[in-house]
């Protein structure tokens, strides 16, 4: 089926272009979810007369998204968690921790915008990328300490990851 999208989806398509995807992926996630329309010609009219306003806010969200991340660029995320005597983690740092954490500072982000692959479980510093629009994503340092103990400094952070290497 050809529908024409009304937003971006990733793996798909960009605003306004005309693409072809299965039949039900269309009408069950794409039509409701009002993110794209059946490629008609009244359809591909309306799109066309639109278009001035979708690249006017395409350009917005982009620079929106530009603005956050300069301010989030300077920013070190610090999660605390209980560790074991051997410094293992109990449990795990998440991308919904992270997002929660970003909130406390003022960033309202979206858990799924954050691209943390697997979750953090050891101590540590790591960087995470955070999509804030397709085109601008920022490198966010994610640094992991011992609950109630003071913090390590860079050389002990240092010491400690190369002996985890060997």
């Amino acid at each position: 089926m050809e529908v024409i999208l009304r937003d971006h989806v990733d793996n798909v398509g960009r605003r306004g272009e005309v693409v072809k995807v299965a039949d039900g992926y269309a009408r069950n996630y794409l039509l409701p979810r009002k993110l794209a329309l059946v490629a008609t010609p009244g359809n591909l009219k309306q799109v066309e007369r639109e278009r001035v306003k979708f690249d006017a806010k395409e350009a917005e969200e982009k620079g929106a998204a530009d603005s956050i991340a300069a301010k989030m660029s300077s920013l070190e995320v610090v999660i605390s968690r209980k560790v074991g005597e051997t410094e293992a983690l109990y449990g795990s740092v998440t991308s919904a921790d992270i997002a929660e954490a970003l909130g406390k500072q003022g960033f309202d982000v979206d858990k799924r915008k954050i691209g943390l692959r697997e979750p953090i479980k050891k101590l540590g510093v790591q960087t995470v990328p955070v999509k804030l629009h397709r085109e601008v994503i920022v490198q966010l340092p994610v640094k992991v300490v011992a609950e109630g103990k003071p913090e390590p400094t860079p050389e002990e952070l240092k010491a400690t990851d190369a002996a985890a290497k060997s």
